[in-house]
């Protein structure tokens, strides 16, 4: 999100982005390319493409990582209604182990999660290791997820991670790479090698989905999903 948000900005903007949030979800056409059959599992993406979270099926069964900044509050406000559940914690390193149990037991039940892998505050693109020792104690794999389009109105915004989002009617592709498992006995070397497993899968991703992209078009898969 842009750095602009104060304590009185925050609530209005916050309204303002449900609002938007829940009106574009009719607008926002997703295929799915390569959508692993698993009952439980945690989406890791980049923190430009967590709208492609409107592409995720049963809702209500995704639990979503967001940060207790300001910048998580208005997003909260944003994806709540679309039927999500909230995964936040509180503020501080105690916070984040919090929402880390909340995330493993959420995965032990059998549930789906899913977070931003390069944040809360960055850099873009560089996998941090908190979705790498969720997996590992959950015993959960973690399937990366990239989304993409064409279209003119799909909107990069200017913050520190490039956010990419939908505005009106706009066609769109959710590529998944394969799960990586984290063994429960992982030490520090194979968690690393994990890590750098997931930060390759994200990167093959965004070179890989413009192509796909053109695939799913020329196939009119966005037509067929709508009949």
């Amino acid at each position: 999100m842009v750095r602009l948000l104060n304590q009185d900005t925050t609530k209005y903007l916050a309204l303002l982005v449900r609002g938007f949030f829940k009106i574009q979800e009719y607008f926002t056409h997703i295929v799915e390319v390569n959508h692993p059959d698993l009952d439980s599992c945690l989406y890791a993406m980049w923190h430009g493409n967590q709208c492609a979270i409107y592409g995720f099926k049963d809702k209500p069964t995704v639990s979503v990582l967001v940060s207790q900044s300001r910048d998580g509050d208005v997003v909260a406000k944003g994806i709540k209604p679309m039927g999500f559940k909230l995964v936040r914690g509180s503020k501080g390193r105690s916070g984040a182990i919090e929402a880390s149990m909340q995330m493993i037991d959420a995965l032990k039940n059998g549930e789906r999660c899913a977070m931003m892998v390069d944040g809360p505050r960055g850099p873009a693109k560089v996998v941090k290791d908190g979705a790498i020792k969720i997996a590992k104690l959950s015993g959960k794999p973690i399937v990366p997820v990239c989304w993409y389009s064409t279209n003119f109105n799909w909107v990069k915004l200017p913050s520190w991670d490039g956010l990419r989002m939908p505005f009106l009617d706009v066609r769109l592709i959710n590529l998944y790479g394969e799960p990586i498992y984290v063994p429960e006995d992982a030490d520090d070397e194979a968690l690393e090698k994990a890590r750098l497993q997931l930060q390759n899968s994200l990167e093959d991703l965004d070179k890989r989905i413009p192509d796909e992209y053109k695939k799913v078009y020329w196939h009119g898969l966005w037509r067929r999903k709508q009949k």
